[in-house]
């Protein structure tokens, strides 16, 4: 992947974390994806899956700002995420995913409508929700389910998270 190709990876992968568009990632973006999945999946923020959702949300933004947000103004930018969430985590993609855990555990959770896991179609809805393009959210829902059970598994669902937020720079 030449240096271009990397930018506009990153970017994207910046871009989804930054809900409102505003330029940096902060405790807001965490708290208004969270909020987003819930009123998709019409889950309450006061039921146990809402907080455990709204948790999740708070633990994955403590992470990534510990590991990323360099001068500690509970921002962090473009530069600092490249820097800290893809750079550094890129030797170790399952940091990233293990900071990510409690949330897309509690994502899951509100998104299995039957009690037996979520399906590619639910994670479909997550993903569109989220920001993702129609096509791109089905594409990858769709393999998320690596075993092809119809259900994806927090397993599943770590790995393809954290092979897809720890991209290798193009002289790694």
């Amino acid at each position: 992947m030449d240096s271009a190709q990397y930018e506009r990876k990153i970017a994207a992968r910046f871009a989804s974390f930054d809900q409102d568009g505003n330029g940096y990632i902060d405790r807001e973006d965490f708290s208004s994806a969270a909020k987003a999945v819930l009123a998709e999946f019409g889950t309450t923020a006061r039921c146990d899956k809402g907080q455990a959702l709204y948790i999740g949300a708070e633990a994955f933004w403590q992470g990534m700002a510990g590991i990323a947000d360099v001068d500690g103004d509970q921002r962090v930018t473009r530069e600092e995420f490249v820097t800290g969430a893809v750079k550094r985590l890129r030797d170790s993609p399952q940091r990233f995913a293990e900071i990510a855990r409690p949330f897309l555990k509690a994502v899951v959770a509100v998104a299995d409508q039957d009690g037996r896991g979520a399906t590619p179609q639910a994670a479909e809805r997550v993903l569109k929700v989220l920001g993702a393009d129609a096509e791109i959210a089905a594409a990858a829902a769709a393999a998320l389910d690596t075993d092809g059970d119809g259900r994806i598994s927090e397993d599943e669902i770590l790995t393809a998270f954290a092979a897809y937020f720890t991209t290798p720079a193009p002289d790694a």
